[in-house]
């Protein structure tokens, strides 16, 4: 097990169809599919990515 950046996943797995984010975590589909299989740095790149559309929200 990873001790690399933590899932920002919330539980509330529900996709805004307006900008195909999901309102709990704001992961695209894609981010959340691959995510299990990122490296650290590309988890990294997710989360900052998350974090400028949460900023944003």
């Amino acid at each position: 097990m990873s001790d690399g950046p933590l899932s920002p996943c919330i539980l509330v797995c529900t996709m805004n169809r307006a900008n195909g984010l999901c309102l709990g975590c704001f992961r695209t589909m894609a981010e959340i599919a691959d995510w299990s299989r990122a490296n650290d740095n590309e988890k990294r790149a997710i989360l900052a990515r998350v974090e400028v559309r949460r900023t944003a929200a």
